[in-house]
């Protein structure tokens, strides 16, 4: 009886994990750049020995990210830039560490620093980059930001920096629980000069909203098939006791 407990237990416990997973992809299927995450379900022995063979469970494992695009959403806004197939935006993580993203809705701070809507400051080749006030501004597909200074004419353009864009292996990136990438075993990317971006365009999440509502209908009933089956179990349970007491 123990073993049709444990599977059912075990079954029902890993379809909230999935279910987790899925619901954390659904409400960030409006964030900028986001990555869905990946899951997938592997049979696990429960033990060595003669009296564990027959008891196996489910468990989920996390499969990485997705690396399917997002679909482009046209802003026109200056300071709105999309990544242009493989690539990421370098920015500062909050311990100070460099990180990756792909949510170029960019900003500027009262300091003149750039960060995204997340608030991480965007990396320049040389450090966090800074704007300094401007009457008009533009981002070249390199990432190279140019301005005309504030009170000035066309003529006085200048680039006041370059936003750092890398391109490593997708295989060498791990997301963090602060939803950046980073180089697996740390380190920084170099930046990469064949990475472009899109100005006055945003990059939105690449889950596909339909596919995870019919996920969540799935788990929900895999949960509840666990949950009957446990039921079932103690019924049995409890037939069983009240035939030995008439025997």
């Amino acid at each position: 009886m123990d073993k049709y407990i444990f599977v059912a237990m075990s079954g029902a416990r890993e379809s909230m994990r999935a279910q987790a997973i899925n619901s954390h992809n659904l409400a960030n299927a409006s964030t900028v750049g986001f990555r869905a995450e990946l899951a997938s379900v592997a049979t696990r022995s429960a033990g060595e020995g003669a009296r564990s063979e027959a008891r196996a469970f489910a468990t989920i494992n996390e499969n990485g990210w997705s690396r399917a695009a997002g679909p482009l959403q046209t802003t026109g806004r200056d300071l709105d830039v999309a990544v242009e197939g493989d690539g990421w935006i370098a920015v500062q993580a909050p311990d100070g560490t460099e990180a990756y993203t792909r949510a170029g809705d960019l900003r500027l701070d009262a300091t003149g620093a750039v960060r995204n809507g997340a608030g991480h400051a965007v990396l320049s080749d040389g450090g966090p980059l800074t704007i300094p006030p401007y009457a008009s501004l533009v981002v070249g597909s390199d990432g190279a930001v140019s301005i005309v200074p504030l009170g000035q004419g066309a003529e006085t353009t200048a680039r006041v920096g370059r936003i750092k864009l890398v391109k490593p292996d997708p295989a060498q990136l791990e997301r963090g629980v602060d939803g950046l990438f980073r180089l697996k075993g740390g380190g920084d990317a170099p930046a990469d000069a064949s990475v472009r971006i899109v100005s006055g365009a945003l990059e939105g999440s690449n889950v596909n909203v339909a596919d995870a509502m019919v996920r969540m209908i799935e788990l929900a009933r895999q949960f509840d098939m666990h949950m009957k089956t446990l039921r079932t179990v103690e019924d049995n349970a409890r037939n069983s006791a009240s035939l030995m007491r008439i025997s």
